[in-house]
């Protein structure tokens, strides 16, 4: 059997951890990452003053605390990233049942912050948002299940993982947060259909989707009232959506010029859920597309590395990941043109919340390090080999 991935990996007795995992890591990936933050720390230094002012802080305190969760986020990511996949199965459990504990415990001890939604837990000196670290634990956990569900008597794996995500879901939906829920979904789809569902077993699932959304919809005014706003005819021009296509447009190509846009003094999550049109505003279309460029870089290069890759656990963990981290950055960027319904959720590595910044360093570090290239056979020559 062809002894590669990528190229022939030859196995160096005694080599330093360091020098086999810079060896063996996506570097691609890795300079996308730090691309992302580095432009976040650029968009930060823009949307911070005004809401500096709001707050009654100084004018780069926010500035600082991001710059602050993004080394803590790149930390995090590089260790994650030195791994092995066993290791990272067993923090992946570990920490989702801890985020699951957390997302039963909020009804009680979450607060909201005066925004409607139950989401975080205060802890006097910051605040957590449970929901952000479940996401990576949950792909993890149900990418196990499946996995082990295809060995021969193993146990009802996509039946589990299905009563898992619904469980996760459901606690979620109770905050509201029909955002994350989607994107949850989402991710666990992408796992299902690659672990080889049947076409119409997804589509029944699907349909179910749907018919959820019709009953929230109809059962939940916060949800409803997203949707009939997206749905209307014309934007309110003083609404977050109206300020954001506004400064979208004013942009252009090349944008306004560095400090001259005005959304970050109109919108109050100018500096999260609305930074891609800060970005647009002041420096224009070019940057939006060198930041899309940037996610569809890191998403192409896990899913063609992950094609590669013969163990099931890691091509549908790393699947699930990808797909969140992709997805998640396409309904923010995509809320603030009005493609998608409003929802609360932040554009990865590039919005400011301390939370979001350490849970992507989680989600891609398990990335990294379930794309590393590793001694084997190509799944092509595996499934030639259990042919004969």
């Amino acid at each position: 059997m062809t002894e590669m991935v990528h190229g022939t990996i030859p196995v160096h007795a005694g080599e330093p951890v360091l020098s086999r995992w810079w060896r063996t890591v996506d570097r691609w990936t890795i300079s996308c990452v730090l691309l992302l933050v580095g432009i976040g720390l650029l968009l930060a230094l823009a949307s911070s003053p005004p809401l500096a002012a709001r707050t009654h802080v100084s004018p780069f305190y926010y500035f600082q605390r991001h710059a602050v969760y993004a080394a803590l986020s790149m930390t995090v990511m590089f260790v994650v990233s030195m791994q092995s996949p066993d290791t990272i199965r067993r923090w992946g459990v570990l920490g989702f049942v801890l985020g699951f504990a957390l997302l039963m415990l909020l009804p009680f001890i979450g607060t909201d912050f005066g925004k409607g939604a139950v989401r975080w837990l205060s802890l006097g000196f910051t605040t957590v948002q449970p929901s952000e670290f479940v996401k990576p634990g949950l792909a993890v956990c149900a990418a196990w299940l499946l996995s082990a569900g295809q060995d021969l008597n193993g146990p009802p794996g996509k039946m589990l993982s299905l009563i898992l995500v619904l469980s996760t879901v459901f606690l979620l939906v109770l905050q509201p947060d029909f955002g994350q829920s989607v994107l949850i979904l989402f991710g666990w789809g992408v796992m299902y259909f690659i672990s080889g569902a049947p076409m119409i077993l997804i589509l029944g699932l699907a349909g179910s989707a749907a018919m959820a959304g019709v009953v929230a919809y109809n059962g939940s005014e916060h949800f409803a009232r997203r949707i009939d706003g997206y749905l209307a005819a014309e934007v309110d021009a003083r609404s977050q959506i109206g300020y954001a296509t506004s400064a979208i447009q004013e942009g252009g190509l090349f944008g306004l010029g560095v400090g001259e846009g005005q959304v970050k003094w109109q919108l109050p999550d100018a500096h999260t859920d609305f930074v891609i049109a800060v970005a647009a505003e002041e420096y224009g279309f070019m940057l939006v597309a060198l930041i899309i460029a940037i996610y569809a870089t890191i998403c192409l290069r896990a899913m063609s590395r992950l094609t590669r890759e013969r163990d099931t656990f890691i091509r549908l963990a790393g699947a699930g990941l990808a797909a969140m981290v992709s997805a998640q950055a396409m309904i923010n960027m995509g809320v603030a043109v009005r493609l998608l319904p409003a929802k609360g959720m932040t554009l990865p590595f590039i919005s400011q919340g301390g939370s979001s910044l350490l849970a992507m360093g989680i989600m891609v570090g398990m990335l990294l390090a379930l794309t590393r290239s590793r001694p084997q056979g190509e799944i092509s020559d595996h499934l030639l080999t259990r042919g004969r």
